[in-house]
């Protein structure tokens, strides 16, 4: 028996699709309102072992530990020796020179691409010090600090690799930027978009299914959260408590896109993994003393079978998205400047040296010394060529590394090519 539907009281408005749309644009006045913050040490720890649904709270605060004169308070605050931290804070200066060199060679057309992580130096490097050797990573395409902070990783290395030359160890198979270290646990970088959440959370199933006690890392962008690839790891790694850690960096921008297209509106990115069933973090990622925390806290709930654990890293990308970008088209040109979470660096050197670990002195000496190292590295590395000389991989490298033994058509085509 059919039913007639009641008539609704209320008049009928004309449907309107909801575009979110950033604080502010070029020309106008920067805004960080829509930006939730909780103070310093206001946030409390959780158990490692800690039921998913009860971090919640969490994943809507902000777990910070330095305030802004200085002091680190708080549970959340770690009992770091002296000498880590100046090498943390060594290794961030080292990231961001290496980071301006290389931008810099781009546009002196010896590469053709680079992407900065300027403003989020302290995610890469913060949470490789709470990771164990063995641990392995699938990052994205601004976690160089994993990498420059790892003393078995030739910086010549990465700049062979950013210039395509003949000492390139991808063979100039991949992008600039695009590393791939497996000795360093620093899984290969894809242009496509969200896979390296997937494939973290696979490597981690597979350690547990081995019994291994080795943890995965993996990284995405907020804009990246909207692949399907991105729902798809959150199913498996709650269903199957994967040791794994997936960040979230979220840097206000992907590309030109504000934050709120991939949901970052009226919710957090935090958030979804508690829907997901898995304990999450929203994070000051520009504050040291809380990415190593929250990343040893991530570390010891996987490690210890626990399950995993998501971290939103709230932060900002400071420059262009890459080399190719504009920022000034899109977004106002003093955001970085007036971002209420600060600049990573000057946070964590300001901490060290309230407590006399450091000083303006040797801050500067530091950079100058980073400097000196990059810029060193680049001119060894361009004796094997760069895409301003044309002295790339050989060609002959385009038949090898596929078929165990040479088909006989590749054989005659590289006959026929001379090499």
């Amino acid at each position: 028996m059919s039913q007639t539907p009641i008539p609704s009281t209320a008049p009928a408005l004309p449907l309107r699709l909801h575009v979110p749309e950033p604080s502010a644009r070029p020309g106008d006045e920067t805004d960080f309102s829509y930006l939730h913050l909780s103070e310093a040490g206001a946030v409390r720890r959780p158990a490692v072992d800690a039921k998913a649904a009860s971090t919640a709270d969490i994943a809507y605060a902000l777990v910070r530990v330095l305030t802004p004169d200085g002091e680190a308070v708080g549970p959340w605050a770690p009992d770091l020796p002296p000498e880590v931290l100046r090498q943390a804070l060594r290794d961030m200066i080292k990231t961001r020179a290496f980071d301006a060199r290389m931008t810099l060679a781009q546009r002196q057309k010896k590469t053709s691409f680079y992407m900065q992580c300027l403003g989020e130096e302290a995610i890469a490097i913060g949470q490789r010090l709470a990771l164990q050797d063995g641990d392995m990573y699938f990052p994205t395409y601004r976690q160089q600090g994993l990498l420059l902070a790892n003393p078995e990783v030739s910086m010549v290395e990465m700049v062979c690799q950013l210039l395509s030359n003949e000492r390139d160890p991808l063979k100039g198979r991949q992008l600039p930027v695009m590393y791939s270290i497996k000795r360093a646990g620093f899984f290969s970088i894809s242009g496509n978009l969200a896979t390296q959440f997937i494939q973290g959370v696979g490597w981690a199933m597979a350690s547990a299914i081995k019994g291994d006690t080795r943890i995965a890392s993996a990284w995405i962008g907020d804009g990246s959260t909207a692949e399907s690839d991105f729902h798809t790891a959150l199913t498996f790694a709650h269903v199957y408590r994967a040791p794994v850690i997936l960040n979230v960096v979220n840097n206000q921008w992907a590309i030109s896109t504000f934050q709120a297209i991939a949901g970052g509106e009226g919710t957090t990115f935090a958030a979804r993994g508690v829907g997901c069933g898995i304990a999450s973090l929203r994070v000051d990622g520009n504050d040291f003393l809380a990415v190593y925390a929250a990343s040893r806290w991530a570390a010891e709930r996987a490690r210890g079978g626990h399950g995993p654990a998501l971290i939103e890293w709230v932060t900002y990308r400071g420059g262009p998205h890459s080399t190719s970008d504009d920022p000034s088209k899109y977004r106002p040109a003093d955001d970085w400047q007036r971002f209420p979470l600060g600049d990573p660096i000057s946070r964590l050197a300001t901490y060290l040296t309230k407590r006399g670990l450091w000083s303006d002195a040797e801050h500067e000496a530091t950079r100058e010394a980073m400097e000196a190292e990059v810029l060193a590295a680049l001119k060894e590395a361009e004796q094997y060529g760069s895409l301003l000389d044309g002295r790339g991989p050989s060609d002959a490298l385009m038949f090898e590394d596929v078929y165990e033994e040479m088909p006989a058509h590749l054989r005659q085509q590289r006959q026929e090519l001379g090499v």
